[in-house]
């Protein structure tokens, strides 16, 4: 019997992330880590062509899910997990949880009274939240949850035999790490995830949760690299980098960055995890907080 699992890596090109479906080959049990809603913001729109790619996968090679994972609360695209897990409900008569690390609370505080969010929606929202290094079946295989904050204070990854799943933790070498500008995010806390994670053996594969090519073609969306790789090439941590560098590095760079255009309906439904409220029974629509500033007192 492998140790290994297979992984199935599905970009989504509009908000560059990677999706990924990661199955027990002998018993072909599976989890989804990060899926994505579609949400076409100048429409007033939302889609599953995404989600539905994932589940064709699914069906097409026989896969029971058996949890939904998230890597933590998305300021840049929505979460399908719910979506996910009302379709799968009826595929394959069980409800795959949704889930992430057990911080998740930390941020629903944070951002439920900006987007008023009702309490009873926060405790709805997870059906699992994971402790630091808890380990979980999929199928005959272990996986562990691991903390790599940094990023965002709940931020967690993935491991299951020598692939990792870090999320925004750590990004392909030419583009580096993630911005540590949200609340509890902090720059130094990311190093240290980023080192515990290039302290894994060099075969390693980390997969990324997103990936921006460059412009000129050079190459194609990449969904892993080795440890050893990130060691070598790394742009902002690799091998000979100084935590002080690193540090005065990010920060100085977050405080230039503008907010992520999908920060405000991605915040207020993946706190939810990816739960829409709706108006009214059967509408279809769902409202969405838009916090604008005023220069006139209101």
């Amino acid at each position: 019997m492998s140790d290994e699992p297979t992984v199935h890596t599905i970009f989504e090109p509009v908000t560059a992330t990677w999706q990924y479906i990661v199955a027990c080959p002998e018993t072909k049990k599976a989890v989804v880590i990060d899926p994505v809603l579609d949400l076409d913001l100048a429409n007033l729109k939302i889609t599953t062509q995404s989600a539905d790619e994932l589940l064709r996968i699914i069906r097409e090679h026989g896969y029971t899910i058996d949890y939904l994972l998230e890597t933590h609360a998305h300021a840049d695209h929505l979460t399908a997990a719910a979506y996910l897990q009302q379709q799968l409900h009826r595929s394959q008569g069980s409800r795959p949880p949704v889930s992430t690390g057990h911080r998740i609370r930390q941020v629903q505080r944070t951002f439920a009274a900006k987007y008023g969010v009702p309490q009873a929606e926060l405790d709805a929202a997870f059906d699992k939240l994971f402790v630091d290094d808890e380990a979980f079946a999929v199928g005959r295989l272990t996986a562990v949850a691991l903390h790599l904050p940094g990023h965002t204070p709940d931020h967690s990854g993935y491991r299951v035999g020598t692939c990792v799943f870090a999320g925004d933790s750590l990004f392909n070498p030419d583009v580096g790490t993630a911005r540590c500008d949200f609340p509890a995010g902090d720059a130094a806390t990311l190093w240290r995830s980023v080192r515990a994670l290039l302290a894994l053996p060099g075969h390693y594969r980390l997969y990324t949760g997103h990936d921006y090519p460059p412009e000129g073609g050079e190459r194609g969306p990449v969904p892993w690299v080795t440890v050893a790789e990130q060691r070598a090439r790394n742009k902002h941590v690799k091998d000979g980098t100084e935590e002080d560098e690193f540090v005065r590095w990010r920060r100085e760079r977050d405080a230039g960055l503008k907010e992520p255009r999908l920060l405000h309906p991605a915040l207020q439904t993946n706190i939810r995890g990816g739960r829409l409220a709706e108006t009214g029974e059967g509408s279809g629509i769902t409202f969405l907080s838009l916090p604008v500033q005023v220069p006139f007192r209101l």
